[in-house]
C-alpha cells in the first residue's frame, strides 16, 4: 500500500503539471470508486479547476475552485498515470480526469481505495483523527514520545496506526525501527527516552531518503519519470527476508506481530 513517501512523491509530480488545470473529461469505468452516481460526478467536475494538490497521511486532496476536494485513497494495489495516453486501454483504469492541456490523469487499480467529491466540512471530519504529519512544525521529539508513550502494545501496531502519526505503514514501520536499531516486536512501556528520540530521528531520515527516490512502488507516473520507484532497491530489511544484513550480516528475518509482517534483523535489532 502506498505510504507517505509514495504518496508526497505523487503530490510533488502533480502539482506542477495539475494546479490551475481545467477539468475537461471525466470518464468513470467503476461506478464504485466515485461516491455519488457517475452523471452527477462528471457533472459537477466538468470546468472545474484544480487550484492544488495537497497530502494528508496517505491520502491525496485535489483541492477544486469550487470549495469542494477530490480524496483520493489509493490503498492496495491504487497507482496513477499521468499523460496524454495511459500505459494501456483507458477501460483499465476506474476513473480518468482529463485536462484543457491535452494530458489525463488515470486513476488504476482502484478496486479497494477510492476518488470521492467532498466537501471540505466532510473531509475534515472523515479526517478529524488522523495524527500528524511526520514532518509537521509542531512534531518535535517530545511531541513524539508524548504520543508514543500514551501507548500500549507493541512498537510496530502503534507506529502503523494512523492515529499516532499519520502515513507511516508496514514498508517504512520496518526501516524506521531497523535504522533505529530497535526491535517491531518492542514493548512500548520499555521504550526510555533514548530510544524514542533514535525513532523520532530514524523516522525523518528514511522519509526524507525515501521520497528524494521516488518511493518503493515501480509504476512511473509518466513516459519521463525516472524517479518513481527509486526506493525499491535500497529497503534495508523489509521483504528482504533471508538477506544479509546490511551491518553485521546476519540473514535477515520475516515475523507477525498483530497480524501485519514484519522484516528484521535478529541481531542489529535484538529483544531488550
Amino acid at each position: 500500500m502506498p505510504e507517505w513517501p509514495e504518496m508526497e512523491n505523487y503530490r510533488r509530480l502533480l502539482s506542477p503539471r495539475i494546479s490551475g488545470q481545467k477539468i475537461t473529461r471525466v470518464d468513470v469505468n467503476r461506478p464504485k470508486t466515485v461516491n455519488e452516481p457517475e452523471a452527477t460526478f462528471r457533472g459537477e467536475l466538468l470546468g472545474r479547476r484544480i487550484l492544488f494538490v495537497e497530502r494528508r497521511g496517505k491520502q491525496l486532496l485535489f483541492h477544486l475552485d469550487d470549495g469542494y476536494r477530490l480524496v483520493l485513497h489509493l490503498m492496495l494495489g491504487g497507482w496513477l498515470a499521468y499523460g496524454a495516453e495511459g500505459p494501456k486501454e483507458d477501460s483499465h483504469f476506474q476513473v480518468i480526469l482529463g485536462f484543457e492541456n491535452g494530458q489525463n490523469l488515470y486513476f488504476g487499480g482502484l478496486r479497494l481505495g477510492y476518488l470521492h467529491r467532498l466537501s471540505a466540512k466532510t473531509v475534515n471530519e472523515q479526517l478529524k483523527d488522523l495524527g500528524p504529519d511526520p514532518f509537521d512544525a509542531r512534531m518535535n521529539p517530545e511531541l513524539f514520545r508524548k504520543r508514543l508513550s500514551a501507548r500500549r502494545g507493541k512498537l510496530k501496531p502503534a507506529m502503523t496506526d494512523q492515529r499516532l502519526v499519520s502515513g507511516i505503514g508496514n514498508c517504512y514501520a520496518d526501516e524506521i525501527c531497523f535504522d533505529a536499531f530497535i526491535h517491531p516486536e518492542t514493548p512500548i512501556p520499555s521504550l526510555d527516552q533514548e530510544k524514542s528520540d533514535r525513532l523520532y530521528h530514524s523516522m525523518r531520515k528514511i522519509l526524507e531518503e525515501a521520497v528524494a527516490a521516488g518511493g518503493y512502488m515501480d509504476r512511473p507516473l509518466s513516459a519521463n519519470d525516472a524517479l518513481t520507484g527509486g526506493f525499491d532497491n535500497r529497503c534495508r530489511v523489509y521483504d528482504r527476508e533471508g538477506e544479509p544484513c546490511v551491518r553485521c550480516g546476519t540473514p535477515l528475518e520475516k515475523g507477525e506481530t498483530a497480524g501485519r509482517k514484519m522484516f528484521f534483523c535478529p541481531h542489529c535489532q535484538r529483544m531488550g
